[in-house]
């Protein structure tokens, strides 16, 4: 087995902006099928809109097998990330945790599972999920753990780019959206001769009346502007 810093240039190096965070988790699970003895497929638990799903995975079977769990509120995974701490399944044949989930698992040839919590700072990211179609195929933990720190590491620095582009993004749009509204207020002043507040009242209520916008509303009004303006200069 290649040392950690192999993770380190295959899960860091690797430039997160150029992903999506979806696409940079399912490179992460692939790494850990790749890298961890007895692995056969792996999966990433994430908390989205206050539900558990399956964010990156390997294989199509492995939500599948976690879907048991995030409908009963019961499994490894979920209490992984839950307690910070790991949660191995020696053999889903004889394990007496989590019935709905090994029952599931079984169904699909996987006989024993190890179950990682991402963390970073204390706190946890998510769940690194591992599965094997051998019994009792994750007897030693530190090679998975070890990987497990470097993925939430990854994880850590994926959410936080994608947040901040995010709200760059949101940044931008309520700014283009300003310069929009302000031109369509000069137009409006100008057209009616009222002041700033009233020209402002005009789009309000114009917004509230065709359920459109304040934004489209405000492009309205420019484009209309610059309609007439080259309907005049054919005319002349």
């Amino acid at each position: 087995m290649d040392t950690p810093d192999r993770w380190t240039d295959s899960l860091h190096l690797a430039p997160v902006i150029d992903e999506q965070l979806d696409a940079t988790l399912t490179r992460v699970s692939n790494l850990a099928v790749a890298e961890i003895p007895g692995c056969d497929m792996a999966g990433i638990t994430l908390i989205r809109d206050g539900k558990p799903v399956t964010a990156a995975f390997t294989d199509p079977e492995a939500p599948e097998i976690d879907t048991a769990q995030y409908a009963s509120g019961e499994g490894p995974c979920l209490d992984a990330f839950r307690h910070n701490k790991i949660y191995t399944i020696a053999d889903t044949r004889r394990e007496t945790r989590w019935v709905a989930f090994t029952e599931c698992a079984r169904s699909h040839g996987i006989l024993s599972t190890l179950s990682l919590p991402l963390i970073v700072n204390r706190d946890a990211l998510g769940a690194l999920n591992l599965y094997s179609r051998t019994s009792e195929a994750f007897f030693e933990e530190d090679t998975p753990m070890l990987f497990a720190m470097h993925a939430a590491v990854v994880l850590a620095n994926a959410q936080a780019y994608w947040a901040a582009h995010a709200l760059s993004s949101q940044l931008q749009v309520a700014l283009s959206s300003r310069s929009v509204i302000e031109r369509a207020k000069g137009i409006v002043m100008a057209r009616f001769r009222c002041s700033d507040d009233e020209a402002f009242a005009r789009i309000a209520k114009e917004s509230q009346n065709t359920n459109t916008k304040l934004r489209d509303v405000a492009k309205a009004i420019i484009a209309s502007v610059v309609d007439d303006s080259q309907q005049t200069g054919g005319n002349t």
